[in-house]
């Protein structure tokens, strides 16, 4: 149970990270419910502050969520990430720190595509660090909601598509996209404080997750969101199975995109 728990919160913003010429910096901050029921408890929040320079993209990723399973068994989980990934979508940095009813697991690792390859290294204390290739069609977080929206925009039911995932695997998801209608999306809840979303496009999906390289597996979750065109999330839903957990947008920051020479 723990570690479906964790895997539905961790999972909530880091499995649909597609994005690079579509996506636009914003702060997006989210609150997360234990299931899909409209009176569904509140067990935690969830912010996504993406910045961007001339060099590339940064991203920040807070994740803190407490669920009482038993009036006696709680259960603390926060997931914190810190990327920088630059505009060619070629290499990747990151920091994640998740700690779990207080033990904490700290990860740091890089991406790099050089001469046709593309290897990362992800160190944590005590151990060796792993140092393995990727699938050459592997999309890095910043770099794969730019695929997802052109295909989207392209009228593409369905598509698969290979990410990198730092924070749930440290390694590369196959992740299955269909359009849905829009009647198959959760509902926003009536006692949520309405949010202005952004102006545009948007499209209700699922994603399932399986790992990259056990693709005959059965998938570890499934995702169902509403993504705009610029890469904001809403109404998101997490099944793992045997867990559920939601998130819904509560506030956003739209930013503007920095004007760079192009290359």
């Amino acid at each position: 149970m723990h570690r479906l728990v964790c895997l539905a919160v961790a999972a909530l913003l880091c499995g649909p990270q597609f994005a690079y010429a579509q996506m636009q910096p914003h702060r997006a901050e989210y609150v997360l419910r234990l299931g899909a029921a409209a009176n569904a408890p509140r067990i935690g929040t969830a912010v996504q502050d993406l910045s961007q320079d001339c060099g590339g993209w940064h991203l920040k990723r807070d994740i803190a969520s407490e669920i009482a399973l038993t009036a006696s068994w709680k259960m603390s989980l926060s997931s914190k990430l810190d990327a920088e990934e630059t505009r060619s979508g070629n290499s990747l940095r990151y920091r994640t720190v998740q700690i779990q009813n207080g033990n904490t697991r700290e990860t740091k690792g890089r991406v790099q595509k050089s001469g046709g390859e593309l290897r990362t290294e992800i160190v944590q204390a005590g151990i060796p660090p792993a140092q393995f290739a990727l699938p050459q069609s592997t999309l890095l977080p910043v770099a794969a909601v730019d695929h997802l929206i052109e295909r989207l925009r392209a009228e593409a039911k369905a598509f698969p598509a290979l990410s990198f995932d730092p924070e749930v695997m440290g390694d590369v998801f196959l992740i299955d996209v269909t359009q849905l209608e829009d009647d198959r999306l959760r509902s926003a809840r009536p006692t949520d404080k309405p949010v202005a979303t952004p102006k545009g496009k948007s499209w209700p999906v699922f994603m399932s997750f399986t790992r990259g390289r056990q693709q005959a597996q059965r998938p570890m979750f499934s995702v169902t969101a509403q993504v705009f065109e610029n890469g904001v999330l809403d109404r998101l839903t997490v099944d793992t199975g045997l867990v559920t957990v939601t998130a819904d947008l509560q506030k956003l920051e739209m930013r503007p995109a920095p004007n760079c020479p192009r290359s």
